[in-house]
């Protein structure tokens, strides 16, 4: 009998044991990735690439649920390319993720949140055979609000991320354009 308890126990604690980190830690993730961004109303635009880089950091409330925050770079806009001519729009931001994450399963969370974001770049470069021109766009919004969702695996420290980041202010003050981003990036957490 005692050893069918201990088994039970030894069941239960596993069962129960859903996040990477003891319940009041405090994790830093420094991250670098990739988005596919565009933007949303932009007839003829496709997506841009460009890189995500910044860090995070993750306090766990309980085994099943913490909260997270952090700062990245990210290289967003969109492109378009018509009779020879190729447009690159390149806004960059100053990202804050604040997010939700609720473990379904060891490694595995699930995320939520809100994203308040600076621009920091808002130009454009039209390139036509070896001739090409940029300058500055007029009429971008220095502010940008979003909401990511998404999932990340986490093993070993090592984290895997993918998130949506659903724009909901619009880019130009003169256009009902949105910033549309996917966004993958891998990262290492270390304990404080």
């Amino acid at each position: 009998m005692k050893k069918l308890l201990l088994l039970a126990a030894i069941i239960m604690t596993s069962v129960g044991a859903y996040a990477q980190h003891e319940v009041g830690s405090i994790t830093i993730q420094p991250k670098v990735g990739m988005n596919i961004a565009s933007l949303t109303k932009a007839d003829g635009a496709d997506s841009r690439i460009g890189l995500a880089v910044g860090a995070e950091a993750e306090y766990q409330i309980e085994d099943r649920i913490s909260l997270s925050a952090g700062l990245l770079y990210s290289m967003q806009g969109a492109t378009a390319s018509e009779d020879g001519v190729d447009e690159t729009i390149k806004l960059d931001y100053i990202n804050i993720p604040i997010l939700a994450n609720i473990y379904v399963t060891k490694g595995l969370a699930l995320k939520v949140g809100v994203q308040p974001g600076f621009n920091v770049t808002h130009k454009y470069k039209v390139e036509k055979g070896s001739a090409s021109a940029s300058d500055d766009i007029d009429g971008v919004k220095s502010f940008d609000f979003s909401i990511p969702v998404g999932a990340s695996y986490e093993f070993s420290n090592l984290v895997l991320d993918a998130r949506y980041n659903w724009g909901l202010t619009k880019v130009f003050k003169d256009a009902n354009s949105k910033n549309s981003v996917f966004q993958i990036t891998l990262g290492y957490k270390f304990n404080m």
